[in-house]
């Protein structure tokens, strides 16, 4: 059967990682998670004291990220896992701070540089569903179907918030909306593959949608671009 990249674009808290991992289950697809990419990044960046609240040692990431290795390996239950130079960092990575911090490692060149090579070495053999931020326009140019998801920023807090507050972790809604706020303002914005749908992208806005409703839009795209 014919094998396709679904490329998945945008904004954080959106639900992008849902759709993708469900589609690639649907249809015996690998899913990347690029966002994960990045939070272990920052992870490992402020593990060895290159990144705080106060600012990046550009330099010492810079040089060191070549020393990043980045793989998915399927858990128990199937679901796919980051691991960071051999180590399951998947509930480490999971905190508003490491969210945070990955917003601000991307926008650094040559971390995107890396990170997009490694993506590319997973696509080579098409078969999967990778979301992100610039992965239509940048990562796969010529993926065969190109999503753009949405939603206005309240709704991604709330959902950021639930997501944060059923690990046990305790947030305040202004404070997750305005690091919503942030991370919009910062990914659109960053001189390095900054955050846009692409020409050829189809926008999904699922502020209003139930995660059933968004699955059916996508895999009826995803079945008319198999057919073609």
């Amino acid at each position: 059967m014919k094998k396709i990249i679904v490329a998945i674009d945008g904004f954080s808290s959106c639900g992008k990682s849902t759709m993708a991992k469900q589609l690639a289950h649907d249809v015996g697809y690998i899913y990347v998670d690029t966002g994960a990419m990045y939070r272990a990044v920052a992870l490992y960046c402020t593990q060895n004291g290159w990144m705080d609240e106060d600012g990046m040692d550009v330099e010492s990431i810079e040089r060191n990220i070549g020393d990043i290795h980045l793989a998915f390996k399927f858990n128990q239950e199937r679901k796919a896992e980051i691991h960071l130079n051999g180590k399951n960092v998947e509930h480490e990575i999971r905190t508003l701070d490491v969210s945070n911090g990955a917003s601000r490692v991307s926008t650094l060149r040559a971390v995107r540089r890396e990170l997009v090579r490694q993506q590319q070495m997973m696509g080579f053999e098409k078969g999967i569903v990778m979301d992100g931020r610039d992965i239509g326009t940048v990562v796969f140019p010529d993926a065969e179907l190109k999503i753009f998801l949405t939603a206005s920023p309240e709704i991604r807090a709330q959902r950021r918030m639930d997501e944060l507050r059923a690990k046990g972790e305790e947030v305040l809604y202004e404070e997750v909306l305005a690091n919503v706020k942030e991370r919009d303002d910062r990914d659109q914005n960053r001189k390095e593959s900054p955050l846009k749908k692409a020409d050829d992208a189809i926008v999904i806005d699922n502020s209003a949608l139930s995660i059933v409703e968004q699955q059916e839009i996508l895999r009826s795209l995803f079945d008319q671009k198999i057919k073609l």
